[in-house]
């Protein structure tokens, strides 16, 4: 339908009713507002709207020969369902009447017919059939966005690290689910000369779609940065200067780097505001890695990063995390926190770092219960052998 201009279909076998509806509809018609196009019959309406093109209303008589109103009602829907039906009977035939509003008739008009209750019956139709494909495109948009959400989370899914470097000395496994469709969290691995791994985990302040925009960011950046450097604080002072000169929405980025050596068992790291990440010991002993001070990146360029090292124990494991496990929360408010997050480590036996991932997933899942995830989920786990 035009925005200002209706294509009605008139169907009744009464050959005067032509002549008359033009007549009273002629300011409509000259106008261009109305066109009205003229069927003597159910049947002979049903070829018009299968041959001639899109109508936006059918105003049908209820008694006709060949075929009547309430035949012709019921099979319009298999041509178009969007027309909207406006049926014509004889005053007081309330059984017909309520048989095609039944049957998905939008309103009706009784004979003889009042045309000024005509008209006005019309433009509420109209009105009626604008607001429904008004939301359909609006439906196919949105759908067409969900598919294109679809194809960002599916790219963005797919340049994070899907296999991992494992040897006799360490394993090691990561994994992200975002809240939306795509997100801002991150993980990344590097393998350096000498067998070192440089692991990453990050989260934006942002979700959705700018949030994975700034992620892919700073992905990049550091990914660059990381190749020339083999310092941690020095890659996060020069991600951070260049993340910060051109951001004017002062969107931020916490993110943890760290350089693992399996020969030595020491992971070199460097801290920007990112979640301190679990130490769990043979032992069963749990504690956070120390803090290098670090703030989150891109909000000033001139920050000092600064890094630390630890000797990882063997069997000991480093669990790396983004604040969408530790926040996680239940439909009454109640969060994840990190003590429900330590037993998670004193309750579980693991066979390797997927195991450990999937547990601490299963169990924020399992807190949350059927709370909606608000916030991306990421974890990282390295274990020395």
């Amino acid at each position: 339908m035009s925005e200002d201009q209706v294509r009605i279909l008139v169907v009744d076998d009464e050959v005067d009713l032509e002549q008359l509806m033009l007549q009273k509809m002629r300011r409509e018609v000259r106008s261009g507002h109305y066109t009205f196009e003229f069927a003597h019959n159910g049947a002979e309406a049903l070829e018009r709207l299968r041959q001639n093109g899109k109508y936006d209303i059918v105003l049908s008589d209820i008694n006709m020969p060949v075929m009547d109103g309430l035949t012709l009602l019921a099979q319009i829907p298999d041509v178009d369902p969007d027309i909207r039906a406006v049926m014509v009977s004889a005053y007081g035939d309330m059984e017909n009447i309520r048989t095609a509003m039944n049957r998905g008739a939008f309103d009706f008009v009784t004979k003889p017919i009042d045309f000024t209750d005509l008209k006005v019956t019309i433009e509420r139709t109209v009105e009626n059939l604008t607001l429904w494909r008004q939301a359909l495109s609006t439906r196919d948009k949105l759908v067409a966005l969900q598919n294109e959400l679809d194809v960002a989370r599916k790219m963005q899914q797919s340049i994070l690290p899907m296999s991992f470097p494992t040897s006799e000395e360490f394993n090691l496994y990561a994994s992200m689910v975002p809240a939306r469709s795509v997100g801002g969290d991150f993980f990344d691995v590097y393998e350096f000369s000498g067998g070192r791994i440089g692991v990453v985990i990050a989260d934006v302040s942002d979700k959705g779609v700018p949030a994975a925009m700034f992620m892919m960011a700073s992905r990049t950046l550091l990914k660059a940065c990381a190749a020339t450097s083999s310092s941690p604080a020095k890659v996060l002072n020069q991600v951070n200067r260049m993340l910060a000169e051109s951001n004017a929405d002062m969107t931020f980025v916490t993110l943890l780097y760290g350089i693992y050596d399996p020969q030595t068992k020491e992971l070199v790291y460097s801290n920007g505001g990112h979640n301190l990440p679990v130490v769990v010991k043979p032992d069963e002993t749990i504690e956070l890695l120390e803090s290098t001070e670090g703030t989150a990146l891109g909000v000033m360029p001139d920050l000092e990063y600064y890094e630390k090292s630890v000797v990882v124990e063997s069997g000991s494991m480093i669990v790396f995390y983004t604040d969408g496990v530790s926040e996680a929360e239940k439909e009454d408010g109640e969060l994840f926190e990190m003590d429900r997050f330590f037993e998670v480590f004193r309750n579980s036996k693991f066979g390797n770092a997927k195991d450990v991932t999937d547990t601490v997933f299963q169990s924020v899942r399992e807190f949350a219960g059927e709370n909606p995830q608000s916030d991306d989920i990421t974890c990282l786990v390295l274990r020395v052998t």
